[in-house]
């Protein structure tokens, strides 16, 4: 079967070759607006025939070794570990993680920020869905708990709202500087007691606590790149992009 062309981001940082890494965009899908047309999610509204079409094709476009594990995300701190399907039984969580070849961990945003964890050994993945209510929760520190302490990560942060396009309320700094007042440089003050969010600083910020210095990526915007993302705040009803990562 002749698909539209699907293009997507490989992460640009320096991991074992055994790692491989992808963000889809929003073309080179089958479904119609407003979920045109790489849609992956199945919670959106979308027609499901046309999900389970675009979940095959990036499958084959990919070469994926297994289907994706795919998370029942909530917005939670819940970090859980992949396994081969999640066809059957989906796993409630926001991020997952593997020490095993062939598992592909994944996880998928319109906003939100993923994050992608691999160590220096090539041995140990995570992916994980950090919007700021996630972050505000814990999810980076509860993925860190679950993976081997003596090792050193290389994070990637893929595509998610920009500083410029973040507009939060005073209920979201306060939920950030209540945990730690490191976060508050994250914030810019705006008028009517409104704030820009960063939320690649705040990942950032919190990435460093687990001695992760060497953090790629968290460079685009995704209500500002109508053409490249799917955004939930730009367009309310809209699709979902996927970033996923699996080892040999």
């Amino acid at each position: 079967m002749s698909w539209p062309k699907m293009i997507w981001i490989e992460p640009d940082w320096p991991v074992p070759t055994t790692i491989h890494a992808v963000t889809t965009l929003r073309d080179g899908g089958i479904s119609q607006p407003p979920y045109a047309t790489l849609n992956l999610a199945a919670h959106v509204g979308d027609r499901p025939e046309h999900v389970a079409e675009n979940r095959h094709i990036i499958r084959q476009e990919l070469q994926l070794p297994t289907e994706p594990f795919w998370l029942h995300q909530v917005h939670s701190a819940i970090a859980v570990p992949a396994t081969a399907d999640s066809s059957i039984t989906q796993v409630t969580g926001d991020a997952s993680f593997s020490r095993q070849a062939g598992i592909v961990c994944a996880v998928m945003t319109a906003d939100c920020l993923p994050i992608l964890l691999a160590d220096e050994q090539g041995e140990t993945i995570a992916a994980i869905h950090a919007g700021w209510r996630g972050l505000a929760a814990g999810i980076i520190d509860n993925t860190f708990k679950q993976l081997p302490a003596d090792h050193r990560y290389l994070a990637w942060l893929g595509p998610a709202i920009g500083p410029d396009c973040f507009e939060v309320g005073d209920d979201v700094r306060v939920a950030f500087v209540q945990r730690d007042s490191a976060f508050e440089s994250a914030f810019k003050k705006q008028r009517c007691g409104k704030w820009l969010a960063d939320i690649y600083q705040l990942a950032r910020i919190n990435l460093r606590k687990f001695k992760v210095d060497q953090i790629y990526g968290g460079d685009r915007c995704t209500v500002s790149e109508p053409d490249c993302f799917f955004s939930y705040r730009r367009d309310g009803q809209t699709g979902r992009m996927a970033t996923l990562i699996w080892r040999d």
